[in-house]
């Protein structure tokens, strides 16, 4: 029997955005692929008590307490791997840290560098965090997983991995649906958004390129000019740290009063968003994986995202890529989505239901068994 060990803490939070998110869906998807096979067992590690709505204890599927909860990575978690060391075969944390010292073979995670790349649009303490932990969580993993092609050229280009060493599992659509719909009233009469509308879903912050995403907006309608139709842009996320330059590109354009910034939205209300949208946008400068791009599909509104990064292997050929400083270029791929026909829309809205299917949180869980079962091989594990 093989008996893994995990870091459930990024999916044991009741606010799950980006990594939580993954990890969540990691931990369902791993158990579900492993429920009837009797020769994996799993412990689930929490710094605090676990959630309600993570997958339920059963036999080979428990959850572990572990304490001290400060410096959980440092002391806690450290000091019960190498108590268990002889228990457990192989250890899987889905973020960036990695315990300090494991008595136990194991598994990192890496979500993006954009730390690296954009160190100023960090908070300097979480910059350091960041810069320092996942080095070291990178340099003694057995093996390192990153959630796109782009991510893993980045982390053997930057700490000198074998590439045969980091492997890829992407994240997917969320499986749950929400709990309640969004009605056309709140769209309407609450948010006071009209038809047709241009669609950002994201936090605000610098590197999404949002103040390039106003100015090509309002070139747009500068040159679009419908009686029938005025667009509108609608930007719904937090804001962010350093989003002052967003707000006030908002606040001071001359189309002010058809931009809606909606903070943060409910799922029910992202969705009823995506459905009535005419497209949506995601031209971030730096995306270790981009999950509106495949929100868009799967709710058959149009990606338009930039043509850097993990994007184009996420959006494929389902939609329009620009290059994400270029105002005119973008301004222009607007113009071309709203003079679509309704067959020229059907063939890139199959083609987006196409791309889809590459994306699956059992896929992910498939590799990463087979990816932990490796490392266990490779430690003198054996197993019929």
């Amino acid at each position: 029997m093989y008996h893994f060990a995990i870091d459930g803490n990024e999916a044991n939070t009741t606010q799950r955005v980006g990594s939580n998110v993954y990890a969540y869906e990691l931990l369902i998807a791993l158990e579900k692929l492993t429920r009837e096979k009797q020769e994996y067992s799993w412990t689930v590690l929490l710094s605090s008590p676990c959630l309600a709505d993570l997958p339920a204890e059963r036999e080979g599927w428990r959850y572990q307490v572990v304490t001290p909860r400060p410096l959980w990575t440092q002391i806690g978690l450290p000091m019960h791997l190498f108590l268990q060391r002889q228990k457990y075969d192989v250890f899987f944390t889905p973020g960036h840290y990695a315990p300090r010292v494991s008595s136990v073979p194991y598994i990192s995670s890496v979500m993006d560098l954009a730390f690296l790349k954009y160190p100023k649009q960090f908070k300097r303490k979480d910059y350091l965090q960041l810069k320092e932990w996942t080095r070291y969580s990178v340099k003694h993993a057995d093996k390192v997983l990153a959630i796109s092609e782009f991510t893993k050229e980045e982390v053997v280009k930057t700490y000198k991995r074998n590439a045969n060493d980091v492997f890829v599992a992407y994240p997917a659509l969320p499986t749950a649906a929400p709990t309640e719909k969004a009605s056309l009233l709140w769209l309407k009469k609450e948010a006071g958004i009209k038809d047709p509308f241009i669609l950002y879903v994201g936090t605000l912050q610098p590197r999404k390129n949002l103040v390039q995403l106003i100015h090509a907006f309002s070139l747009f309608c500068d040159k679009y000019s419908s009686k029938k139709s005025t667009p509108q842009l609608v930007i719904a996320g937090k804001i962010g740290w350093l989003a002052k330059d967003i707000l006030g590109a908002a606040q001071h354009s001359e189309y002010k009063d058809r931009i809606h910034l909606l903070g943060y939205v409910t799922d029910a209300q992202k969705e009823l968003l995506y459905k009535k949208s005419e497209c949506t946008v995601l031209i971030g400068q730096y995306e270790g994986f981009g999950i509106p791009p495949l929100e868009a599909m799967a709710h058959g509104t149009l990606p338009i995202s930039a043509n850097s990064s993990s994007l184009p292997e996420v959006m494929g050929e389902a939609g329009f890529q620009v290059t994400p400083t270029d105002t005119e270029e973008l301004a222009n791929t607007f113009q071309e989505v709203f003079k679509l026909t309704a067959r020229q829309r059907a063939v890139l809205l199959k083609k987006g239901r196409l791309q889809l299917k590459k994306f699956s949180w059992q896929r992910s869980a498939e590799i990463i068994l087979q990816e932990m079962i490796q490392v266990a091989t490779d430690h003198g594990k054996q197993c019929p």
